[in-house]
């Protein structure tokens, strides 16, 4: 335990010292931003009388911090829990809740530098958060035996480019808009497959994952009954791992796949993760439900292990490649929020049936879908929040 905590003590002095390296980067692109942006008390303006507010941009919008909290955990609950979704929930906080998406909106035309801007700092936010859920998430995960190790690896192999080339192509260079609008159709899409995958038609071709699925909550089960189970000894165990096959087992049922084939994968799923500034777990969670065949219980540590490294590349190409800010105020008392839920979510998932895991995954999919699409592409969102 002491050595637990004697690590995450030297990572957040390791973290707060990058901080401030790069932080007068930060101030010298917001400084450019604010000095290009109109000055006056009308939409789209900067007021210098009023007080400062997200950025330190006077007259930004001011967030209640207990409110950012509150949310975060729910972010880190949601994503420790199904794999996916804590990008995409962060961003519902930052763009929606939190108002940084109708204040991005009105610089769209006064001043596109501001508009890009907070654009930016919107999705390396969203990844700061999702990126500590998966840290945490991943070390659970593993513990418990429910996490693919090779397999999270093969992933995340791929995603470091991924992650880093779309930053580096993209940032400042997409409007809010656009944004919000593929943010919807991507996980519309995604959301109306994994509904397919909760049909009788779309499990039939996943006997192995049903038949591990049901012997981890037998084991449950009786572990609620006072019977001594030892979960984590029939976790994941790998039987042989070769370049072109990886072998393992959970709960005694086998499962196999080719390690070149989550790479390639795992390049495509960061890349547009990374270009629309979230985690990539609502990519990740079908890729590995129907590529891989894994159960749920096996996707949301697999997941995380793979995000972790995409968002780590992706916040420091964000940050430190083209100097993103952050409002750190709200980002340090989220990411209490973020330990907090993702503390709870592994330790919760296990008493939720497999395919209600899929289920919850289905209907944040589609009211997140068709919420940012509608409000992206039709200029009003056809559900609350409108």
């Amino acid at each position: 335990m002491f050595k637990s905590r004697k690590s995450l003590l030297i990572m957040a002095l390791a973290a707060l010292a990058v901080v401030a390296y790069i932080q007068p980067a930060f101030a010298d692109r917001l400084a450019d931003a604010i000095s290009a942006t109109p000055k006056g008390a009308e939409a789209g303006q900067i007021n210098t009388e009023l007080a400062p507010g997200f950025l330190g941009i006077p007259g930004g919008p001011s967030v209640n911090l207990v409110i950012g909290f509150v949310w975060a955990i729910w972010v880190g609950w949601i994503f420790s829990t199904v794999g996916a979704f804590g990008g995409i929930m962060a961003g519902v906080g930052h763009i929606t809740i939190y108002g940084f998406g109708n204040y991005a909106s009105t610089f769209k035309k006064t001043s596109p530098v501001m508009n890009k801007l907070v654009t930016d700092s919107i999705r390396v936010s969203n990844q700061w958060l999702v990126g500590t859920s998966a840290a945490m998430s991943s070390f659970n995960y593993y513990k418990m035996g429910r996490l693919v190790l090779p397999l999270g690896l093969s992933l995340a192999a791929g995603s470091i480019a991924g992650s880093y080339l779309v930053p580096w192509l993209t940032a400042g260079k997409i409007s809010l808009k656009s944004y919000i609008g593929f943010f919807g159709l991507f996980v519309l899409a995604l959301g109306c497959y994994l509904f397919y995958e909760t049909t009788p038609k779309g499990q039939a071709g996943k006997k192995q994952a049903k038949e591990a699925a049901k012997a981890f909550e037998a084991s449950i089960k009786e572990e609620k009954e006072g019977a001594k189970v030892d979960t984590a000894a029939m976790g994941v165990k790998v039987v042989n791992f070769s370049l072109t096959k990886c072998v393992f087992t959970f709960y005694g049922v086998e499962f196999s796949f080719n390690p070149l084939i989550p790479v390639v994968g795992g390049f495509i799923i960061a890349a547009l993760a990374s270009f629309l500034g979230v985690g990539g777990g609502f990519l990740l969670v079908p890729f590995l439900t129907s590529v891989a065949g894994l159960p749920m219980y096996l996707v949301a540590g697999t997941s995380a292990l793979a995000v972790l490294v995409g968002m780590t590349t992706s916040v420091f190409t964000y940050m430190v490649v083209k100097d993103t800010p952050v409002f750190w105020p709200l980002i340090g008392v989220e990411l209490l929020g973020i330990l907090v839920g993702s503390f709870i979510g592994p330790r919760t998932s296990k008493y939720i049936p497999d395919v209600w895991l899929k289920r919850l995954f289905v209907v944040l999919a589609l009211y997140v879908g068709i919420r940012y699409s509608s409000k992206g592409f039709l200029g009003y969102s056809l559900l609350p929040p409108f």
